[in-house]
């Protein structure tokens, strides 16, 4: 039987959450004595994970996911959810049969590195990335998550003296302390002030508050920016900006690190976001879709000269499980599959498609209660007029079997993220699904 989610409670979750930035305690009864039973996978959430959790699990009708392949998500009670969602890591879908079979054979092989002699996997998994990164940039130094690629290009920055730090406004780069400091947020940022000093917000976009703000810290900067703004809600910069951030990097002595961990790995229909200007970097941030959907990693790339630092002594920034055998046979894995499907043209024809259908669903809707929808490749933002409409067509989506994302520092912008690999009937169920919830969701929040 199918467990609706309770709306009111979800609403009034989501109020709380967006006023305090943290779900509020509730108590989730304590029942069931089998770890698979619903209620009990509850208790479990409440006494070990977090009573926010718990509440949104609850209030979601208790589903947990089991299962999963290509753009479905199974849970435990039955339903098949098509997942364009996901928040940026499942470009090739879930369980690429390619990416799972690396993966097998390196388990059988060897998982996990002494971490004392030269790893292969590693070694080929980096070649095969750098072969896909803007000229020059050679170098990879691979981690376990975004926010950590986000972390040691921070510190590669002072390793070269730049401990000054300009982000833009709704960018997002990670929850660590470093790459919170430049996560311009601050429902995530004030409870741990202090954070990096010298950290300066400028406005996504404008290049000419940058320029002031490198002037002001000649030589010792660090610049960090998305090409997409995917968490701010899908803010797509002025054709030419990319070009003028790293002009503007060159002339005052400033590194430039872009952060492609969503926007990378074809998610815009380009391998990366810099590549529709030509911009390289001195660090560029991989992650999300590096893990072939399969097991976590990300990467930090950097120039010969950038990367000088971390080269010459590689002790100088490391991670007990960062480059793990495991994580880079699907890494490796991840890169060979996007070549041989052709995943970032793939990407790019199926995002132009999904763009059109989501403004033909949402074009009645336009002005009374969607504001805009926009989008590059596979990253598409809805942004509704106001916050409420957002959470509610979640909802009715999630009810209906498609699950989609709210972003994180736009709370107007409802995300999708799908995957290169959804067929044409896919498709046609998303978008019939949308325009379904889009009018039922009109007409609640008209009521």
């Amino acid at each position: 039987m199918t467990r609706s989610p309770d709306t009111t409670a979800v609403r009034a979750q989501e109020a709380a959450t967006t006023r305090e930035g943290t779900p509020p305690t509730a108590a989730v009864p304590a029942q069931a004595t089998h770890p698979s039973d619903p209620v009990d996978l509850l208790d479990l959430y409440l006494r070990h994970i977090g009573s926010g959790r718990a509440v949104m699990g609850r209030v979601l009708g208790g589903m947990a996911e089991v299962r999963s392949e290509g753009p479905w998500i199974h849970t435990d009670d039955g339903r098949r959810l098509l997942d364009f969602g996901g928040y940026g890591v499942f470009i090739l879908g879930h369980r690429h049969p390619a990416v799972v079979a690396a993966v097998h054979r390196q388990i059988d092989a060897h998982p996990l590195a002494s971490r004392v002699f030269l790893e292969p996997v590693a070694a080929r998994a980096a070649q095969a990335l750098a072969a896909h990164t803007p000229p020059g940039m050679d170098y990879v130094h691979f981690v376990n998550s975004g926010a950590e690629a986000t972390e040691a290009a921070l510190k590669l920055a002072r390793a070269h003296g730049r401990n000054a730090v300009v982000t833009t406004r709704k960018g997002f780069h990670g929850k660590t302390l470093g790459a919170l400091s430049v996560t311009a947020n601050a429902t995530y940022q004030t409870p741990f002030q202090p954070l990096l000093p010298d950290t300066t917000q400028v406005p996504y976009g404008d290049a000419a508050e940058l320029k002031q703000a490198l002037a002001a810290r000649r030589d010792r900067a660090c610049v960090i920016v998305e090409p997409v703004q995917g968490e701010g809600g899908v803010h797509i910069p002025e054709p030419g900006y990319l070009t003028e951030v790293a002009a503007l990097c060159r002339e005052f002595g400033a590194l430039l690190v872009v952060d492609e961990i969503q926007t990378g790995m074809g998610r815009l229909g380009t391998w990366w976001g810099v590549d529709a200007e030509g911009v390289r970097p001195d660090m560029l941030l991989a992650g999300k879709g590096l893990s072939g959907g399969v097991v976590p990693v990300a990467a930090m790339v950097a120039t010969a000269e950038a990367y000088a630092p971390f080269s010459r002594d590689p002790y100088l920034h490391t991670s007990t499980f960062g480059a793990s055998p495991i994580a880079c046979a699907a890494a490796l894995a991840a890169v060979e599959t996007m070549e041989r499907e052709d995943t970032v043209a793939r990407a790019a024809s199926l995002g132009a498609r999904i763009l059109a259908g989501v403004r033909d669903a949402c074009a009645p809707y336009r002005e009374i209660l969607v504001r805009d929808v926009r989008g590059r490749g596979l990253l598409i933002g809805i942004e509704f007029a106001e916050e409420r409409a957002v959470g509610e067509l979640l909802l009715e989506l999630i009810m209906r079997g498609v699950l989609v994302n709210h972003s994180l520092n736009s709370t107007r912008v409802l995300r999708l993220t799908p995957p290169a690999v959804v067929a044409d009937d896919a498709l046609d169920l998303f978008l019939t699904t949308l325009a379904e919830a889009l009018h039922t969701t009109a007409a609640r929040l008209a009521g």
